[in-house]
């Protein structure tokens, strides 16, 4: 089969959704417009696919197996010639089965972060996590995930969003963070730098912002005609230039409620149509090899902070920290590291609950005299 016949109609020459389809479905388009450079987003519209991270995961292998080139800034595809010797009777990657994080496995599979640590699936709405923040970006649905710092917000957006952009979200954090800004070049001149809220726009992307609630309401208001219906944009800084938000662009963003500082206002909130709070898995904690008593302890302050108590509790993070140290230092450094990563107002009380669990005087990691 040609690469033309094949694109004119992909469905009729690889079969209706079969492991593999979408991977031959792009490939056999490229094929067939071999001078033609496509964005993720122009690939998503004109095969009229639904996820534009699935193209883009498409593409990445495409050119990992040398049948595309990879342009950046856009991010943008063409096929080249081993690509169109091979249209037709491409392999699509080896089978994955059940997909990373799908349903109905009986076992949640690992999904791959950016760094190549694993993100475990968690139950969500009859389905997983990751499903359903893949089927809200698919919906243009807009959410917010809030719970305290470490519990792995960032690395749930992650798995479910391989073509993440991000903005770390501070008090001082300006509208430029977000649209650019001009940088100086070394012959004395400047020039104008895409900021990640219009690469994102541009390319059909998803941005996370992180630690939404501590940027200023003033410069967050920057990401309301890019998020409702108006879908577009001007960099009041460069030239007003208009940007249209291609398909697949999508905002996500995240929320630490009692962090100093944070304020998740009406107008933010009104925003995001779905709200979800995630907390520390425990069980998926000990799967990780975290020691027992060191979950206990986790688990007793996390009740003391809901009853107010404490001001802080370890998650997730603060447990797989405990774990490396011990491994690294021993058991006894690690409970007093994890100690001193307590607050001073709460320094007593976690104390309290570290000797109860580990049956032993604690006291924080602290330099000694020379020996």
């Amino acid at each position: 089969m040609n690469p033309t016949t094949a694109a004119a109609d992909p469905s009729a020459a690889i079969g209706t959704r079969r492991p593999g389809y979408l991977y031959q479905k792009v490939a056999a388009h490229l094929a067939a417009h071999p001078d033609q450079v496509f964005t993720v987003g122009e690939l998503t519209k004109v095969l009229d696919v639904p996820s534009t991270g699935a193209v883009y995961e498409v593409l990445k292998k495409l050119a990992t197996a040398g049948y595309a080139t990879h342009l950046t800034g856009p991010h943008r595809y063409q096929i080249t010639q081993v690509g169109i010797d091979a249209a037709g009777t491409m392999p699509p990657p080896a089978p994955r089965t059940p997909r990373q994080g799908q349903r109905g496995t009986g076992r949640r599979q690992p999904v791959t972060r950016p760094n190549g640590e694993l993100y475990f699936p968690r139950k969500l709405a009859g389905a997983t996590d990751v499903d359903v923040l893949q089927r809200l970006r698919d919906k243009r649905i807009p959410v917010l995930l809030y719970g305290p710092p470490g519990t792995g917000k960032t690395a749930l957006v992650e798995a479910a969003y391989p073509d993440l952009l991000t903005v770390a979200g501070t008090g001082d954090t300006v509208v430029e963070d977000f649209l650019g800004n001009f940088i100086p070049l070394p012959d004395g001149g400047f020039e104008f730098v895409y900021g990640p809220l219009v690469t994102a726009m541009r390319e059909g992307r998803t941005l996370l912002v992180d630690d939404a609630t501590l940027i200023p309401p003033k410069v967050l208001a920057v990401l309301y005609p890019a998020m409702d219906g108006r879908r577009v944009i001007t960099i009041p800084g460069y030239r007003n230039e208009r940007v249209e938000a291609a398909d697949g662009f999508y905002v996500v963003a995240g929320h630490n409620p009692g962090v100093h500082g944070a304020i998740l206002t009406e107008a933010l909130a009104s925003r995001f149509d779905v709200h979800i709070e995630v907390t520390t898995d425990w069980d998926l904690a000990r799967h990780l090899g975290v020691p027992r008593p060191a979950v206990e302890t986790a688990v007793a302050l996390n009740g003391d902070l809901v009853s107010g108590r404490v001001s802080w509790a370890p998650q997730l993070r603060e447990l797989l920290g405990f774990t490396r140290v011990s491994k690294t230092l021993g058991i006894v450094a690690a409970v007093a590291n994890l100690a001193g990563r307590a607050p001073a107002e709460d320094r007593d009380h976690v104390l309290a609950v570290l000797k109860a669990r580990f049956g032993a005087d604690v006291i924080p990691l602290t330099l000694g005299k020379q020996r």
